[in-house]
């Protein structure tokens, strides 16, 4: 045993030395000449041009060599047995090596982000997040070329899982996940795993695997995998051990799953959850023959729903009462400091429906000018002089081109109020106005009760309710 451990540790030391960087010989990358993708997607997925599409959830899994990453993956994939999951590995994605690259294959460096044909896999990713099936290579790790004459098709799915080392490297890969996981497991159980898995299933001598560990996997794991754990979302200490995690990971997945596509990409936009009433009175508000009067009456009561469920994004504190029984209720306090600040004239009709909320509360008024400047001439302004002090709720039933929306937010930044601070309240959105005030104010919260399809060639939201401050106060004749 001593003297087994004394030869690893020889033929360790003895691969340290300087080595070849594991770029290609003749410095050329080369890429497929045409793209693998099918022409479309098997099965009942939808044309990827159809408004509404919903997107699929990608997932990256990254972690060091032999950290249990495909571990941790087909345990995901178990406990979303109620949805369809595929699984992308980024070693399918090796580039093949060329004959002068195969007589020194002990010099090239596998580890190394240039081994890897991201483009392909990039192209792989988007073709799957628009609904579309592709070909997905096939690696053949004895002979380090990819089969000619076979592939694997990968059909569009509810779950797409990326898993590799390296694939929080590359910006354009990441941006497209909804999730990132990194495995992260103790460096010595790793090269014991990879020792075993390269000598029994990739028919390699246990030399060249320790050779080859310490003069690329270890030194590319410190430059490039170790560094990319700062991007993930969720790290999983012990890998596919850590039972608690994963099921918390899985938890976490059915819930994005259920959500509007938007509300995978912004963190900080909320819709409520929809029920049968929610859809009814929707349906009611929305239809052009319905009566003044129930258009308010039915629009109040959403208004209501909607201004409970932003009250609840409220910071608390803890507080205990005693009830009429003599027992102590342990509870939570209301904020205090609170103010609402509507965009005249249609975020005034929300205003009642705070105060039934919130007795006394002081509200604000902005009006903007919205046509001929793109929404963006500030007319009018009155808020409470310590609003700098207060949270936020800023109101408006209807998130169009987000423009006068960015110009509110933008004077009650100026004027002290945090941005986290604020909560912008509607009852419709639409796409575009979700991504223009999310991207300038990511710390803003948006609640809202639908997100509508797209705006037309009006800029109106489709399918929208029209201009809902007319319908709402009876001048739409």
């Amino acid at each position: 045993m001593v003297h087994e451990s004394k030869a690893i540790d020889l033929a360790m030391e003895a691969a340290s030395g300087a080595h070849f960087s594991g770029l290609r010989l003749d410095g050329l990358l080369s890429s497929p000449s045409s793209s693998p993708r099918a022409a479309a997607a098997a099965g009942p997925w939808p044309d990827p041009s159809t408004p509404g599409r919903r997107e699929p959830f990608l997932i990256g899994v990254s972690g060091g060599t032999a950290s249990g990453k495909t571990t941790v993956c087909d345990m995901i994939i178990q406990q979303l047995h109620d949805h369809r999951v595929v699984l992308v590995n980024q070693d399918s994605f090796y580039r093949g090596l060329t004959p002068e690259e195969s007589e020194r294959v002990h010099e090239y460096n596998f580890d190394h982000p240039d081994a890897f044909d991201t483009d392909q896999l990039l192209d792989c990713i988007q073709t799957l997040k628009s609904g579309q099936s592709y070909q997905v290579p096939i690696y053949d790790f004895k002979t380090h070329r990819r089969c000619s004459d076979s592939f694997r098709q990968v059909n569009a799915s509810d779950v797409i899982i990326l898993e590799g080392i390296l694939v929080f490297h590359d910006q354009r890969v990441r941006n497209l996940m909804n999730m990132k996981i990194f495995v992260d497991t103790d460096a010595d159980v790793r090269l014991a795993r990879r020792i075993r898995r390269d000598t029994v299933e990739r028919g390699r001598d246990i030399d060249s695997v320790l050779e080859q560990y310490a003069k690329f996997v270890k030194p590319a794991f410190d430059d490039f995998v170790h560094p990319s754990k700062k991007y993930a979302d969720v790290i999983i200490p012990r890998g596919g051990d850590n039972h608690v995690a994963i099921d918390l990971i899985v938890q976490h997945i059915h819930t994005k799953l259920g959500q509007h596509d938007l509300c995978k990409i912004y963190s900080n936009v909320y819709v409520i959850q929809s029920t049968f009433q929610i859809r009814g009175m929707h349906t009611l508000i929305r239809d052009r023959d319905i009566s003044k009067h129930d258009f308010v009456f039915y629009s109040d009561r959403l208004i209501r729903l909607v201004v409970e469920h932003g009250l609840g994004h409220l910071p608390f504190t803890e507080k205990q009462v005693v009830t009429p029984t003599g027992s102590l209720y342990t509870g939570v306090d209301f904020c205090k400091k609170l103010c609402g600040v509507s965009i005249v004239r249609s975020g005034e009709s929300m205003e009642n429906a705070l105060r039934a909320c919130c007795k006394g509360i002081k509200i604000g008024k902005i009006l903007i000018h919205r046509d001929g400047d793109n929404g963006k001439q500030l007319i009018y302004e009155k808020l409470p002089k310590d609003i700098s002090e207060r949270h936020v709720l800023l109101l408006d039933p209807v998130l169009a081109t987000g423009n006068s929306a960015n110009q509110a937010i933008q004077l009650l930044i100026q004027e002290g109020v945090p941005e986290s601070h604020i909560i912008f309240l509607n009852l419709i959105s639409a796409p575009e106005g979700i991504h223009c005030v999310s991207k300038r104010f990511p710390s803003l919260k948006i609640v809202t009760s639908e997100i509508d399809v797209a705006l037309n060639e009006e800029f109106r939201v489709i399918p929208g309710m029209g201009e809902f401050g007319d319908r709402y106060f009876g001048t739409d004749d």
